[in-house]
C-alpha cells in the first residue's frame, strides 16, 4: 500500500496528496512490486533500499549510501496466532533522500506509523526530515514501554490462574510471554546502538532541540531495556517456581501411591496364603474368616503406622 503525505504550510496540517514532489512523506506498508519500481523510478533510488525493511530477519542498522541514509528499526508489534496475543517485533525502514523526501517501509501496519497518519503528533511537519525521524525514535521507544506494561499485566493474571488451577494452557502462556520479551530485548538493544551511533557519529544534522528529542529517545529505550530485562528476570524465577511445585507434586502423587500399593498388598497376601490348596491354621475354625480378617486388618494398620511415622502417606 502507498500512501504520500504533504504538511499544508498554510494550516500546518497533514493532508494525503497524490503527486511526489519535495518535501512530502511517502509510506510504504507491504508495498507491491509495480508501487516498488514506481517510488525508484521517480526519485532515482535503489530498489534494495526498499526491499531492506521487508526481511523480517533483517538487524537494526544504518546504511549510508550516495545521497540516501537508510535507518532501519525494530519496531513492536501484536500478532494474533490461534486465538493468542504474540508480542514480538518487526523492521521499519527510514529513508532519507537528502533534504527532499522521506520514505518509510514496513511489512504491516504499527502503532508507531499510525500515530503519525492519524496526525497524534504534535509539531510533526514532513519538511522536517531529521525531526520526523527523531519523533519516530522517541514514540517507538514509548511504545515498546507500552507494550512491556501490557506484558506484566498478563503475567499477573496468568500467574493469579495458574495458582486456583495449573493448567497446561497459562503454563504454556507464560512461556509465550517469556519468548516475546526476548525478542523485545533483543529488538531493543540493537535499536540503542543506532539510536548511539546517530547521535555521535554526526548521521545528520541536527539543531540543539533535535539532539534534545534523541537523547530523550535514548532513555526512553534504556528504559525499557530495564524493564524488559527486569520483567524476564521476574517470568524465569515463576516459570523455575511453577517447575519445582509441578515436580513437587508429582513426586507427591507418586509416593502416596506406592504407599496405597503397599496397604493393599498386605491383606492380598494373606489371602493369596489361605487361598492355597494345603493344610493351613484356622481352615477348620468356624472363626476362621474372622481371625484372618483381624489379622490382615492389624497388620495393614501397622504398615499404615509405620509408613505415617516414615511421612508416606
Amino acid at each position: 500500500m502507498l500512501k504520500i503525505y504533504n504538511t499544508n504550510l498554510e494550516t500546518n496540517k497533514l493532508e494525503e496528496v497524490k503527486k511526489i514532489e519535495k518535501g512530502v512523506w511517502i509510506n510504504l506498508t507491504n508495498p507491491s512490486d509495480t508501487e516498488i519500481q514506481k517510488i525508484c523510478s521517480q526519485i532515482d533510488i535503489d530498489e534494495d533500499f526498499l526491499r531492506y525493511p521487508l526481511d523480517y530477519e533483517e538487524q537494526a542498522r544504518i546504511d549510508i549510501e550516495d545521497n540516501a541514509i537508510l535507518f532501519i528499526i525494530d519496531v513492536p508489534i501484536i500478532e494474533d496466532i490461534k486465538d493468542d496475543k504474540t508480542y514480538t517485533t518487526m523492521p521499519l525502514g527510514v529513508l532519507m533522500i537528502e533534504d527532499d523526501y522521506v520514505i518509510t517501509v514496513s511489512l504491516k501496519k504499527n502503532k508507531v506509523i499510525d500515530a503519525f497518519e492519524k496526525g497524534r503528533i504534535k509539531s510533526f511537519c514532513t519538511y522536517k526530515k531529521t525531526r520526523f525521524l527523531l519523533q519516530i525514535l522517541y514514540l517507538n521507544a514509548a511504545c515498546y514501554l507500552e507494550n512491556l506494561k501490557r506484558i506484566n499485566k498478563e503475567q499477573e493474571v496468568t500467574v493469579a490462574l495458574l495458582q486456583q488451577s495449573m493448567k497446561n494452557k497459562d503454563l504454556m502462556q507464560l512461556l509465550n510471554l517469556q519468548n516475546s520479551l526476548i525478542y523485545i530485548t533483543t529488538s531493543l538493544r540493537s535499536n540503542e546502538i543506532v539510536m548511539e551511533k546517530t547521535l555521535r557519529g554526526k548521521v545528520l544534522k541536527m539543531y540543539e532541540e533535535d539532539e534534545d528529542i534523541l537523547e530523550d529517545a535514548i532513555i526512553e529505550n534504556r528504559q525499557a531495556i530495564e524493564m524488559s530485562k527486569t520483567y524476564s528476570d521476574i517470568l524465569t524465577s515463576t516459570m523455575d517456581a511453577y517447575a519445582s511445585i509441578i515436580s513437587n507434586n508429582l513426586n507427591g502423587v507418586m509416593k502416596f501411591l506406592t504407599s496405597l500399593t503397599i496397604l493393599i498388598s498386605v491383606p492380598t497376601l494373606i489371602a493369596s496364603i489361605w487361598g492355597m490348596n494345603v493344610k493351613l491354621p484356622f481352615e477348620s475354625s468356624p472363626y476362621g474368616f474372622a481371625i484372618l480378617i483381624g489379622i490382615s486388618l492389624s497388620v495393614a494398620l501397622i504398615a499404615f503406622a509405620w509408613l505415617k511415622r516414615k511421612d508416606m502417606i
